[in-house]
């Protein structure tokens, strides 16, 4: 047996393991930051969206954009969590569109409740969107898209 057909499994294992640990790491994380990323008004999305973003910020040596959001309003957020909406980051400076990672294990990284009842008021939600390459960087200005939502300029740190 040739080196490469053993280490192949062992890259794609290591590489999962390496996501569940993310995503363990960032659900259980839901303390504020002070430094809040929504600089543009704050983006208290309270009255019309149900939400406050708390953070926006680079993870995993990079290669992963953190979003986190505080449910203020579950009624008015349920849509927010539907699994069918799109949701993207659209890189300011360049246009580049960066998405949800989904693989066959995990799924996509991203929170989701089945049924709107499901959504809690002051919980912590999140999405972790890909950054291949290291395409954004700290301090780029980026637009977060959930479905109809819509938070321009908001700061990557």
């Amino acid at each position: 047996m040739t080196n490469s057909v053993i280490l192949q499994p062992l890259k794609v294992f290591l590489g999962i393991a390496i996501l569940v640990s993310l995503v363990a790491c960032a659900s259980t994380h839901q303390n504020r930051t002070e430094n809040s990323t929504a600089e543009t008004s704050n983006v208290s999305a309270g009255d019309k969206w149900g939400i406050q973003l708390e953070s926006i910020r680079l993870t995993a040596a990079g290669y992963m954009i953190d979003l986190r959001y505080r449910v203020t309003d579950p009624e008015t957020a349920a849509p927010l969590l539907n699994r069918g909406i799109k949701r993207y980051v659209i890189v300011e400076r360049s246009g580049a569109v960066l998405r949800i990672p989904e693989t066959e294990k995990l799924g996509a990284l991203r929170s989701t409740v089945s049924v709107p009842e499901m959504v809690k008021r002051d919980r912590v939600y999140g999405a972790l969107f890909a950054n291949p390459g290291r395409h954004v960087k700290q301090g780029d200005r980026v637009t977060v898209v959930l479905g109809d939502f819509r938070a321009e300029n908001l700061t990557v740190n």
